[in-house]
C-alpha cells in the first residue's frame, strides 16, 4: 500500500484482524507515510513509548450553538468548494469551529471520536512554548538571556551566543537541515534519536545519536549569524524543552500538565512520545482530543484567561501577537505573504494579531481576535506539506467567519 484514501473513499484494511496479517501491519518506517498514517496518527501510544501529559480534577467549558457549515462555499485556487468537499478532499480526521466564544460545529471523521487522541505534529511545538511561557512569568527563564544560562553544555555547540528568544523565534544560526523526505537528514535522524523510527534501510547508524539530547550537542555549525534570520528547525523546540526541564528538574510532560493542561480544564489525559533518555518529544509528540486543543486555542483567544482565571501569561499572548515579526523567508511567505513566525507561533498577518500552531501533515489551530475565532482541523494528508491544502484551509476558516459576520 502507497496511496492514501479520503474519507470518502473506501478504506484499506490496516492493522485488522487477531492478529493482523503481515501486509496490513503498520510499517515502523513509514508509519507516518500514506495510507498508514490515516490509521496510525489517532494510535501512537499503541506503538511508539508515550508518557502521559495529566488533566486536572475540573474540565472547563465549551458552549456550544451548533449551526451548519458544510454548505458554506469558499474560493480556492482550484474553484470554488463548500466546507463540506474541503473537508472530504483534505484528509480531515476532526474539525471544530468556535465563534464568539461558542462552538458552533465539531465533527469527526477516519473512526475519530471525541475522546480519541490525534498526534499534533509540530502543534507541540506551540503548546511546549506556551509552558515555558508560565516558566519565563515566574522569572525562571529569562527570554533575553543566552540558552547556555540553562544548558552550560551548549557552549560547545553553534547554540553558544545565542538567546532564548531566538531559539523561540527560530532565528539562531544553527545548521540543521528539515528535509523530511531525506532518511539522513537532520530531521532524520531526530527521528531515529527520539525513537520514532527505526535505522532507515542501508544506512550506518553506528555514529547517530540515540536520544535528541545527544543530537542537540553534535549540531557545531553555525551558519548565519544569530538574530540575522527564520529558518524553521524542529530542533530549537527541543533546545527550549531541555532549558524548561533543567530549570524545574522536573519532566517536560509533568511540565506541559502542571502549566497549561491541567490548569486550562482539558478534558482528557493527552500523551508525548519518548525517546529512549525518557525525554518527551516537544517538537512533535503530543496528542491530544479535538477538543483540548480547541481548549488551548480559546485560551490563547481570551488573553491568557480560562473561566475567569489568568492561565497563560499575558504578557506571552501580547509577545506572540505583537511582538518583533520582522524576520521570515520564502518558504513562510508561500504560506502566509505577510505572515511572520513568533514565539513558536505562525503569524497569518504581521498587520493583525491572528496566530496559528501548524503541523505537518496538516494539524492546525487558528486563533484570530478579530474574527473572534478558534477552529481546530487534525487530518493526516498524504503529504508531510502540502500549500495547496493549507491555503483550502484558511480560506474555509475565513469563509466561515464571513458567513458569521466576521471579516476579520
Amino acid at each position: 500500500m502507497s496511496s492514501s484514501y479520503k474519507n470518502s473513499e473506501v478504506a484499506p484494511p490496516i492493522m485488522k484482524g487477531a492478529p493482523p496479517p503481515p501486509e496490513q501491519r503498520l510499517p515502523r518506517i513509514d508509519w507516518d507515510r500514506p495510507p498508514w498514517n490515516r490509521w496510525a496518527f489517532q494510535r501512537v501510544q499503541e506503538f511508539l513509548p508515550t508518557a502521559p501529559i495529566r488533566k486536572g480534577e475540573k474540565t472547563s467549558s465549551l458552549p456550544m450553538d451548533v449551526q451548519g457549515i458544510g454548505g458554506i462555499t469558499c474560493e480556492t485556487e482550484s474553484g470554488p468548494k463548500t466546507i463540506d468537499q474541503l473537508v472530504d478532499d483534505t484528509y480531515t480526521d476532526g474539525l471544530l469551529v468556535m465563534i464568539g466564544g461558542k462552538v458552533i460545529h465539531e465533527s469527526y471523521y477516519n473512526g475519530m471520536d471525541q475522546r480519541t487522541v490525534h498526534l499534533a505534529q509540530s502543534v507541540s511545538k506551540s503548546i511546549t512554548a506556551t509552558a515555558g511561557a508560565v516558566l519565563m512569568d515566574q522569572g525562571l527563564i529569562d527570554p533575553q538571556a543566552p540558552i547556555t544560562d540553562y544548558l552550560p553544555e551548549l557552549e560547545q555547540t553553534a547554540w553558544k551566543g545565542a538567546t532564548v528568544q531566538q531559539v523561540l523565534d527560530m532565528t539562531t544560526g544553527v545548521r540543521y537541515e528539515e528535509s523530511y523526505d531525506i532518511r539522513d537528514s537532520d530531521i532524520g535522524k531526530t527521528d531515529f534519536a527520539s525513537g520514532w523510527k527505526p535505522a532507515p534501510p542501508g544506512v550506518d547508524v553506528t555514529d547517530w545519536p540515540t536520544c535528541v539530547w545527544e543530537q542537540i550537542q553534535t549540531l557545531k555549525t553555525l551558519e548565519d549569524t544569530h538574530g540575522s534570520r527564520f529558518l524553521y528547525r524542529s530542533i530549537e523546540t527541543d533546545v527550549l524543552a531541555h532549558a524548561m526541564e533543567r530549570v524545574t528538574q522536573m519532566r517536560l510532560p509533568q511540565i506541559i500538565s502542571e502549566n497549561l493542561w491541567a490548569p486550562m480544564g482539558a478534558e482528557e489525559d493527552a500523551n508525548i512520545t519518548v525517546d529512549p533518555s525518557g525525554y518527551g518529544l516537544a517538537c512533535g509528540g503530543i496528542s491530544a482530543c479535538l477538543r483540548d486543543f480547541a481548549r488551548f486555542g480559546l485560551a490563547m483567544l481570551n488573553d491568557g484567561q480560562v473561566d475567569g482565571r489568568q492561565v497563560i501569561p499575558q504578557r506571552w499572548i501580547d509577545s506572540t501577537r505583537n511582538g518583533a515579526h520582522g524576520l521570515f523567508n520564502e518558504n513562510g511567505r508561500n504560506y502566509f505573504p505577510n505572515g511572520a513566525y513568533r514565539n513558536q507561533f505562525w503569524i497569518e498577518d504581521q498587520d493583525k494579531t491572528g496566530h496559528l500552531c501548524l503541523g505537518v501533515f496538516g494539524q492546525t489551530i487558528y486563533v484570530s481576535p478579530e474574527r473572534g475565532m478558534v477552529a481546530v482541523k487534525l487530518s493526516t494528508w498524504p503529504d508531510f506539506q502540502n500549500s495547496d491544502f493549507l491555503k483550502e484551509t484558511m480560506a474555509g476558516f475565513h469563509a466561515i467567519s464571513r458567513a458569521f459576520g466576521h471579516t476579520g
